[in-house]
Order: C-alpha cells, then sequence, then structure tokens
C-alpha cells in the first residue's frame, strides 16, 4: 500500500481533539462575551456550565477513540462549534423578560441529547445492524408522524398541531421521524434497487419505472400531505417528500424520478393551497409581506418576516456585536427566527461564516456516504444528509423570502429538546458511517475462482489486535468471498470457456 493510501486511513483522532478545543474556545468564549457586552457579573455558573458542556464534548471524543477511532475528524468539532453558539445566543435571549429560562433548559438537552449519542456510538457500533429495522421504521414514522392528532397528547401552537404532550413534558415526534424515514427509504432501495433499475418503460431518453414500482412514492406522499393537511405543517411535509426523491435518485440515477417527485410536489402544493388556509396564509406573506393589512393581521401575518429582514438589515455586513443588538423584538428570536438574531448582531460575515460551516457538515455526510462500500449506508449518509441541507435551506428561505416561511428548527442552533436530540444521534449514525468508510483495507492472498492463489483485497477489520487477528481476518474472508454479502462488492463467475483466453494471455 502506497503512502497516499496510508494517509487516508490513519486515524485523525488527535486533529479532531485540536479542532475540539479551538470549537470549545468559540462556544464557551461567546458566552462570556454576552456577559461583558451587556455589563452582566461573571458568576461561577458561566465556569460550570462551560466546564460541563467541554467534559461531555471530550467524552464524546474518547468514545469515538474507542469505538470509531478511523470516524471523521471534522464532523464532531463543526457540531460542537454550532451548539455552542446557540446556546450563547440563546443565554443572550434569556436576559429579555420575554425569552427567559431556556437557555438552561437548552443546556439540559444538549447533555441529554451528546449522552445519547455517546450510547447509540457504543451500542450500535456498525450501521448496517439498522438495515434489519427497514420496515419497523415505516411503521414507527407512520405512528410518531400522526401521534401529535391522537386526542389528549397532540397540542396546537402557532398554528402547527407537531406537539405531543407527556405530563410536563412536550416534544415534536416528527424530529424522531425524520431519522426512522431515513432509515426505511434506504433500507427499502438498497433491497429493491436492481428492480428498480432494471425494470421499467422506456419512452424517448428516460426510462420510467413500472407503476408498482411507483407505491413507495405514493407511500412517501401520501404522508407527507397527510402531515400537511393534518397538523398546518409545511415544513416537515417539503423536508420528507425531499428526502424520498433525493434519495432514490442517488439509487437509481435516473432524472425520471425527479420528474415525477415535481409532478407530485406540484399537484400537492396545488390542492393544499386550494383547501388548508394556513397554508394559503403563508403565501399571502411570501408573497405580500410588506402589504399593511397582512403586516396588521393579529395572526396570521407578516410582522416576524418583516422584522426579520429588518434585523439583518440592522445587522449589516459586520453585526452589532454579539450582545449589542436588539434582536428580543422579533417573536421566536430563539427558535424560529434565531438565524435572524444571529445576522443582526453577527452581520452578514459572521451568518456567512456560519452557513459555511453547514455546509462542510453537509459535504462531510455526503463524503462518510460516498466512502463507504454497502448501499444501505450510502443511501443512509446521503438521506441524513438531505434532511440536514433542506432543514437549512427552508429556515433561511423562509426568513429572506425565498420561500414561503415554516416552522423548521435551525439544526444545532434553534432552542428545541427534540430537534437537539435528533441531530446528535444523527451525528452517531453518520460517525459510524465514516468509520466504517475510512478504516483500513487489509491485503492478502486469496483463491479465485480457478482455484489459483492470487491477491484481493481483504474486508475492513472493526478490531485486529495482532498479526494472529490479521491472518484470520483474511481466512475468514477468504471462505466468503464466494457468497453475497450485503449489497457490497459481489464475485462474477465467468464461464470457463469466456475466460480462458485471457487467462492465457490471448485476445477474447
Amino acid at each position: 500500500m502506497n503512502a497516499a493510501a496510508q494517509q487516508v486511513y490513519k486515524p485523525r483522532r488527535n486533529l479532531e481533539l485540536a479542532l475540539l478545543l479551538m470549537a470549545l474556545t468559540v462556544a464557551v468564549g461567546s458566552q462570556f462575551l454576552v456577559a461583558l457586552a451587556l455589563d452582566e457579573p461573571i458568576t461561577t455558573d458561566y465556569y460550570v456550565e462551560g466546564a460541563v458542556f467541554a467534559g461531555l464534548v471530550l467524552a464524546f471524543h474518547v468514545v469515538l477513540r474507542l469505538r470509531a477511532k478511523y470516524a471523521d475528524p471534522f464532523i464532531l468539532p463543526i457540531v460542537v462549534t454550532l451548539n455552542g453558539l446557540g446556546i450563547a445566543m440563546i443565554h443572550r435571549l434569556d436576559f429579555t423578560p420575554s425569552f427567559s429560562g431556556v437557555a438552561d433548559r437548552q443546556l439540559m438537552w444538549t447533555g441529554v441529547s451528546i449522552v445519547a449519542a455517546i450510547v447509540l456510538l457504543w451500542l450500535l457500533r456498525d450501521h448496517r445492524r439498522l438495515r434489519q429495522l427497514t420496515y419497523i421504521s415505516l411503521a414507527v414514522s407512520v405512528v410518531l408522524l400522526f401521534l401529535p392528532i391522537v386526542p389528549g397528547l397532540g397540542q396546537e401552537l402557532n398554528g402547527a398541531r407537531i406537539w405531543v404532550t407527556l405530563g410536563p413534558a412536550s416534544f415534536q415526534p416528527s424530529e424522531i421521524a425524520k431519522i426512522t424515514l431515513a432509515v426505511f427509504f434506504a433500507g427499502f432501495l438498497a433491497n429493491n434497487r436492481d428492480l428498480i433499475l432494471l425494470a421499467g418503460r422506456k419512452v424517448g431518453p428516460v426510462t420510467f419505472p413500472r407503476l408498482r414500482d411507483l407505491a413507495p412514492m405514493f407511500i412517501a406522499w401520501i404522508i407527507a400531505i397527510g402531515v400537511l393537511v393534518v397538523q398546518n405543517d409545511l415544513g416537515n411535509a417539503l423536508m420528507f417528500f425531499g428526502l424520498f426523491v433525493a434519495v432514490i435518485y442517488v439509487a437509481t440515477s435516473r432524472f425520471s424520478w425527479i420528474a415525477i417527485g415535481s409532478v407530485f410536489m406540484l399537484i400537492g402544493a396545488a390542492l393544499a393551497y386550494q383547501f388548508v388556509g394556513h397554508f394559503r396564509d403563508r403565501v399571502e406573506i411570501w408573497l405580500n409581506a410588506f402589504d399593511q393589512d397582512i403586516y396588521e393581521r393579529t395572526f396570521g401575518g407578516s410582522y416576524q418576516v418583516v422584522q426579520g429582514l429588518f434585523g439583518l438589515a440592522h445587522g449589516g455586513l459586520v453585526g452589532t456585536g454579539l450582545g449589542s443588538g436588539n434582536p428580543n423584538m422579533v417573536s421566536l428570536a430563539n427558535s424560529d427566527m434565531i438565524i435572524a438574531a444571529f445576522g443582526e448582531e453577527l452581520g452578514f460575515i459572521g451568518l456567512s461564516a456560519m452557513l459555511l460551516l453547514y455546509l462542510l457538515l453537509f459535504s462531510r455526510y455526503m463524503r462518510a456516504g460516498l466512502g463507504t462500500r454497502d448501499t444501505f449506508g450510502k443511501l443512509l449518509a446521503v438521506g441524513l444528509a438531505v434532511v440536514l441541507v433542506l432543514q437549512v435551506f427552508v429556515v433561511v428561505g423562509g426568513l429572506t423570502r425565498v420561500i414561503p416561511m415554516t416552522g423548521l428548527a435551525t439544526p444545532f442552533l434553534a432552542a428545541g429538546g427534540s430537534a437537539l436530540l435528533a441531530n446528535w444521534l444523527i451525528v452517531a449514525v453518520l460517525l459510524l458511517i465514516s468509520h466504517s468508510a475510512r478504516q483500513p483495507v487489509i491485503v492478502g492472498p486469496m483463491v479465485n475462482a480457478t482455484g489459483e492463489s492470487s491477491s484481493g483485497i481483504e474486508s475492513r477489520l472493526q478490531h485486529s489486535d495482532g498479526p494472529g487477528a490479521r491472518e484470520s481476518a483474511v481466512h475468514r474472508h477468504s471462505a466468503h468471498r464466494h457468497h453475497h454479502d450485503d449489497d457490497e462488492t459481489r464475485l462474477n463467475h465467468t464461464p470457463a470457456d469466456q475466460q480462458a483466453p485471457a487467462d492465457q494471455g490471448g485476445t477474447k
């Protein structure tokens, strides 16, 4: 193996540790900057909270060294930076009476989320185990999505019925459903990819799948429209449907799925505009935000969107400084509109830097999917990456009036325990996939179809402790190469009459 290949397979955990120290400096330092800007005393609580956050992050790093030492070294530092900045902004807004008490709850949910991600990372160990839960994930997704409409459990807030209340606690089931739906889509397409690719009718340059193969698309479409109609939740409907279309396009490389998905989306949007008043109000706000009548509506007006735009304009190029603006003038500034708060106090440059962090995180998610050899892992990583980028696009696009405003949470920044927990679990799954993609490949002797010895590539070793473990792994792989393993590399046994000339150095 050459030097370039060996460089790829280095664990690079020390690089991750160095980046984590930088991320923690930004995250914890932002809290102190807020206190200095607002002339607030720096109490021992600042040091305790910073130490707890740093301790949890470093514990996550230690678990990666033990369980997934070849995982991508950039994912965790990027997430810690975004999460820390979100806590700092929520803490800054806590000094306004209408937003008080949220920062402590967000810090608590951050701890719970990191611990949950650590537990998942420790217990799961191999992302391919999730493939066994393909249809269970679909059933769980349906239950979670429609749980808010159950009498006595669901709660309507700001026109959308997406919350479930259990005693003093409440959570948003759709945040967990985005993970289970991604598992279902990846598992279904990994199991049926060959059938979808081979069967179909070609019309001109485009190959359309059979109607029976469109059944999952119809199911995804009905679920998305059901969420929109029943819960008035445009954001999640768009995200779930976009997730399926993106994953099936990656699985098949057929543009016809994009075309079919776009037609379904346009039909659904037209029906929603005709029969769902909440959606029609959002479209009116999007098109006529500065109309006086729409702006002054008591409910369903454009006040929130317009104030968010004014906040971005007030921030200008470099911003007013963390803690020196007036983001509290925007309703839901610590959740749905937190991007407007950052835009005002960090300016265009600061907000652009945060969006670049999301772009880097998306690219690392995609890189993990491209690097792994099993189809399920590829599709799952792509699906979760699409979930991330769709959430950011929907939030920023709604704020800047590129698309109608929706109620999705900005990943790792916005206040909300359900979204924070779901996104940290996604980080754990992606780190496992990247570990599978980057761990070393052992080259050893193999026996080919003719019985002659030849060199081949050994499967990636999870835990090799010395030469004995490597040799036993090589023998296991040689015996196993004659069977289909998942969707990964398969042996094509060519008939002897076709391969003999090539083996003898002649031309076929």
